[in-house]
């Protein structure tokens, strides 16, 4: 009996008030660590009509302009102005961060070198077959449509839109096999000058018909382009935004469980971003060895422990291998200790203000580390 089912994924664009605060904790995460890559950083923003607050805990020598670092973040998003929203000229930036505390320093940071988990947690990394990135299809169709409302904006090719928007995108699978895109909702603010209909005919032709392929689209695909009608006040004018707010729309858009932990603003011996990375990069080669369509990697750990506390696979009916086998050979090619992620992914580097929006995972960008396939052909030959 074929079995069918909708999937609806989230994204938001770059100017989405949660991404603006996301953007800023990794903005001054990239300024510690460039600074001083054995930095400790765990920084929250929040930001609302005409301020940006910034708090947290940072161990490091590094001396950073926080008040610079937040503008040139508002500054690149596009907000320049104050019917946009936010001006990062004239907004207030304030900021209180302290020591991280000595109790959690002394355990995760052992004598002898070692490195336990910063934390306790569980982590989930995914990889299915449905894209070239292996990705699921609704999220990665998703983070394209606000990708590309970006690009139109900073090109000004639309010059009635605005920074902030979202979108949800619905896929029809049949037997677990996505077949087309059944509602795609789209908001984006714009200037109160042009009208509904112009809004909704430029986005359905020059975003979601360059995003979404027409053979996913089919005749009875609904399109809801600014539902309420009118979307002029926008950004954090009109919505309080706070770091670690949109943990789905970061990973893997609800096709996978989720550990609860916030990505941005932490350094990566926090292993609530550090090993969720190495949970995708385990996940994504195995589905790129070939061994499943589909598989979900869970890891989780105790706070100054540096081995995981528990390692599961599921392969979710896809596998060409039992999953018992796949637990045993994945430390033997990955390490899985905080210290070993760091340096297998190269971690202490600044880059993750790029990771902020628009997705940690599926874009294979250069700096991405645990985007790569590279232990697939050690994978197959191990199991063999």
């Amino acid at each position: 009996m074929t079995k069918e089912y909708l999937l609806s994924s989230e994204s938001v664009s770059a100017g989405h008030p949660d991404k603006i605060a996301d953007q800023v904790s990794d903005a001054v995460l990239d300024e510690a660590l460039g600074q001083d890559p054995d930095a400790r950083v765990a920084c929250e923003t929040l930001v609302t009509h005409g301020l940006v607050f910034i708090a947290g805990e940072i161990t490091s020598s590094a001396r950073i302009d926080f008040e610079k670092v937040a503008r040139g973040v508002i500054r690149d998003i596009g907000y320049c102005d104050t019917a946009s929203g936010l001006d990062y000229r004239s907004c207030a930036v304030l900021s209180s961060v302290h020591s991280q505390s000595t109790d959690i320093a002394e355990g995760v940071f052992h004598a002898d070198g070692n490195t336990g988990a910063g934390d306790q947690g569980l982590m989930y990394g995914y990889a299915c077959n449905e894209t070239p990135e292996l990705m699921p299809l609704g999220i990665s169709l998703a983070h394209k449509l606000m990708l590309r409302q970006s690009e139109l904006l900073k090109s000004n090719s639309l010059p009635w839109l605005r920074p902030d928007a979202k979108c949800q995108v619905t896929v029809r699978y049949l037997d677990s096999v996505p077949v087309g895109v059944t509602n795609v909702v789209l908001s984006t603010q714009h200037a109160d000058s042009v009208s509904h209909g112009e809004i909704k005919e430029q986005v359905i032709k020059l975003i979601i018909g360059h995003v979404i392929p027409s053979r996913l689209r089919p005749a009875q695909t609904v399109y809801m382009v600014n539902p309420t009608g009118r979307f002029v006040t926008g950004g954090p004018q009109a919505d309080t935004g706070l770091t670690g707010r949109k943990i789905i729309a970061d990973t893997y858009g609800a096709s996978c469980p989720h550990g609860g932990g916030a990505f941005s603003g932490k350094d990566p011996s926090k292993v609530d971003r550090s090993a969720a990375y190495m949970a995708r990069y385990i996940a994504k080669n195995i589905v790129a060895a070939g061994l499943a369509g589909r598989c979900m990697v869970q890891l989780a750990y105790a706070i100054g422990v540096a081995d995981p506390v528990s390692l599961m696979i599921d392969l979710q009916g896809t596998g060409r291998v039992e999953e018992a086998v796949l637990v045993k050979a994945v430390p033997r090619l990955f390490r899985l200790d905080p210290a070993g992620i760091i340096e297998t992914l190269n971690l202490r580097r600044p880059i993750y203000r790029q990771t902020a929006a628009y997705g940690h995972f599926g874009r294979e960008l250069p700096d991405f580390t645990w985007e790569r396939t590279d232990r697939a052909e050690a994978l197959r030959e191990l199991i063999r």
